[in-house]
C-alpha cells in the first residue's frame, strides 16, 4: 500500500488528510488556489499561502485502467482504476486517486466498468491518510 512522502510544501496537505480533511493551498494575497502545493503563487508571485478546507466533493474528469505488467505490488489487484477528480469548489484543481467502495478498500473493489466520466465522487481517506474516492450515489 502506498504511503505519503511529504515534502516541505506539501506537508500540510498530508497532515490534514491524515485527519480526514481535504484542503487545498491558496494564495493568501490574491486568493488563487494552487495544486500541487508550492511556495510561490503562479498567478501573482506572492509567497503568502494558506490552506482552505474543501467539501471533498468532485467529479471524475478522466480515468485509466492499468493492466499488467505492473509493479509487483499492484499486479495482483489489476485491473483497477486510477481517476482524475475535478474538485467542486476549485475546478482548476484535479487530484489523482482511486475509486473504491469504502475507505481503505482494495484498488480493485469497484469494477472498472462502473467508472464513468462525470460521476460525482466524495473524498475518503485510508488509515495512512491517502485520499481515495467513493461514488456519491452508488
Amino acid at each position: 500500500m502506498l504511503t505519503p512522502v511529504p515534502d516541505a510544501d506539501g506537508a500540510p496537505f498530508w497532515r490534514y488528510a491524515a485527519e480526514g480533511e481535504l484542503r487545498v493551498q491558496a494564495c493568501a494575497d490574491c486568493g488563487e488556489p494552487r495544486f500541487p502545493p508550492r511556495p510561490c503563487c503562479p498567478h501573482c508571485r506572492s509567497f503568502a499561502g494558506e490552506w482552505r478546507p474543501t467539501s471533498g466533493r468532485g467529479r471524475i474528469w478522466s480515468y485509466v485502467v492499468p493492466h499488467p505488467p505492473l509493479l509487483p505490488d499492484y499486479a495482483a489487484q489489476a485491473p483497477y482504476n486510477v481517476i482524475l477528480v475535478e474538485l467542486a469548489e476549485t475546478p482548476r484543481i484535479r487530484l489523482v486517486g482511486n475509486l473504491v467502495t469504502e475507505p481503505g478498500a482494495p484498488l480493485d473493489s469497484i469494477s472498472p466498468d462502473r467508472v464513468r466520466i462525470g460521476a460525482r465522487v466524495q473524498a475518503v481517506f485510508t488509515a495512512t491518510g491517502l485520499p481515495q474516492w467513493i461514488l456519491e450515489r452508488p
